[in-house]
């Protein structure tokens, strides 16, 4: 995806709808027409083409994002991208091209990304050691899992996560 600066129109809408926590009994008529302001918002903005590229429904971003989505739920399945280029109705070059206008990545570089990062989670929130979390992340190699942690996160997967605890304890 891609940045962009906020309009202060935009930030007005957003803080409107925040607001409405404080008024409950005016959500139920109010928060649809704040967000549908947004929408149009976000939908004429410099990035607009992107996003409506996305939602259209024979896109190629929306299938790219549907795509998305699946990976999210079975990044530990092994990746043939001949099949997920079928799945979204593309040849295996057009897909490839299409998946990294949508995410800077390639398809087996996102799941390496959606991998890595659920392992971290789960070694900081579930206390699990590096070996476990690779393999539950479909890694099949605790050796491989850690020299890619570590180009991706810059240290070794028990130096990353001890030094992350230790920061958070200072924080507290």
């Amino acid at each position: 995806m891609s940045t962009g600066k906020a309009t202060s129109y935009l930030i007005n809408a957003f803080n409107r709808l925040i607001d409405l926590v404080n008024e409950p009994e005016n959500i139920p008529v109010l928060s649809a027409t704040i967000k549908r302001e947004i929408f149009y918002r976000l939908l004429v903005s410099e990035h607009g083409m992107r996003l409506r590229n996305i939602v259209s429904e024979r896109s190629h971003g929306n299938k790219i994002a549907s795509i998305i989505t699946w990976l999210k739920s079975n990044f530990a399945e092994t990746l043939h991208v001949d099949t997920l280029a079928k799945q979204a109705n593309m040849s295996k070059s057009a897909f490839h091209e299409n998946f990294r206008v949508m995410t800077s990545m390639s398809p087996l570089q996102f799941q390496k990304w959606l991998r890595l990062n659920e392992a971290r989670r789960l070694m900081l929130a579930e206390r699990i050691d590096a070996s476990t979390a690779a393999f539950k992340v479909g890694y099949e190699s605790p050796s491989q899992f850690s020299r890619e942690y570590k180009r991706f996160f810059g240290n070794p997967p028990l130096k990353d996560v001890e030094n992350l605890l230790n920061f958070h304890s200072m924080q507290n």
